[in-house]
């Protein structure tokens, strides 16, 4: 049997965790950059205890005005500082459980700049290296992070969008393009489904490219999300995929 991973942003004031939960394998919580603060991160902590979810942080650029979808003009000092603090604020509220960090995610902007700035991307990698070597990182294919994550000694993961359609070059599409997003279960299957027994992704215009996923990341803030992923747990079981 196949292994797959499957991840969900969480902690962003939705409060829908619970519903989604039990169909998840990991979770990145918001760490106070773009969302969240310790009484957010404590309950979505307990939830994923409760459903044996792995834990992961999910920092950005410090701007809940944009949600952390902007680009901020920082530092090099200040970006690594605030990123440290946001991963840490998580750590200190997982150490009374008993719980460890198990992964790394950055959010919007700082994941979009990473996967392609070599300075952005080494600043993300040596605030992990300092805090714990051990610490995984959800990274795009292919992308700038990735392939310094992997000289400098971290693991790495992977990371596609089941509910997102892609361009050629592995970005995605817009989201205002209409067709940005999947919204039928069926097509989230078979998107999902195409990646993990092909390494290749159907892209928007009809090619096939070259893409291996470890995790699949599922919006929370989608329409009918808990649906489809139900219903995506099922078919992948069916399909002799376990997630894991």
């Amino acid at each position: 049997m196949k292994q797959i991973d499957i991840n969900c942003d969480l902690g962003e004031g939705l409060g829908n965790e619970a519903f989604l939960m039990p169909y998840l394998s990991s979770c990145n919580i918001a760490c106070g950059g773009h969302a969240g603060d310790v009484e957010t991160m404590t309950s979505v902590v307990e939830l994923a205890k409760t459903h044996h979810v792995k834990i992961g942080a999910h920092p950005s650029f410090p701007d809940k005005e944009n949600f952390g979808r902007k680009i901020l003009n920082m530092s090099s000092s200040d970006l690594y500082k605030t990123l440290e603090d946001q991963i840490k604020m998580l750590i200190d509220v997982l150490k009374p459980m008993g719980l460890k960090l198990n992964h790394v995610k950055p959010h919007g902007a700082l994941y979009n700049i990473a996967s392609v700035d070599k300075k952005t991307a080494q600043i993300i990698v040596s605030v992990i290296k300092s805090l714990d070597k051990n610490l995984i990182l959800y990274v795009p294919y292919r992308s700038m992070i990735s392939k310094i994550a992997i000289t400098d000694g971290l693991k790495v993961m992977y990371e596609g969008f089941a509910d997102r359609n892609y361009n050629e070059d592995l970005t995605l599409v817009s989201r205002k393009n209409n067709d940005a997003i999947i919204h039928d279960s069926q097509l989230i299957f078979e998107h999902v489904f195409g990646m993990i027994s092909k390494e290749k992704v159907k892209t928007i215009g009809g090619v096939e490219v070259e893409l291996k996923v470890d995790t699949f990341c599922v919006h929370g803030d989608h329409e009918n999300v808990v649906k489809n992923l139900e219903f995506l747990s099922h078919k992948l079981k069916q399909n002799s995929i376990n997630i894991l």
